[in-house]
């Protein structure tokens, strides 16, 4: 089940992500133990669920992990 951007964003402010950016969307970033620099952008669509295919490589892409973990971390 995809999450809401809402979700997404609640996800980021609980598990040490820094908001670099507020304009259009919300600009996350968070660097990693061994130096890796993860980001993600947020709509400010907060009550609107994430698009199932968006969210697959949002997981994978810019937040590196599981659905099960993301669940978990709110």
């Amino acid at each position: 089940m995809a999450p809401k951007f809402g979700d997404l964003k609640h996800f980021c402010d609980k598990n040490g992500w820094i908001m670099v950016r507020n304009t259009d969307h919300w600009y996350y970033e968070k660097v990693l133990n061994d130096g890796t620099l993860l980001r993600t952008k947020i709509s400010h669509a907060v009550s609107k669920e994430i698009p199932q295919n968006l969210w697959d490589r949002i997981l994978r892409k810019q937040l590196h992990i599981t659905e099960k973990d993301f669940w978990k971390g709110l």
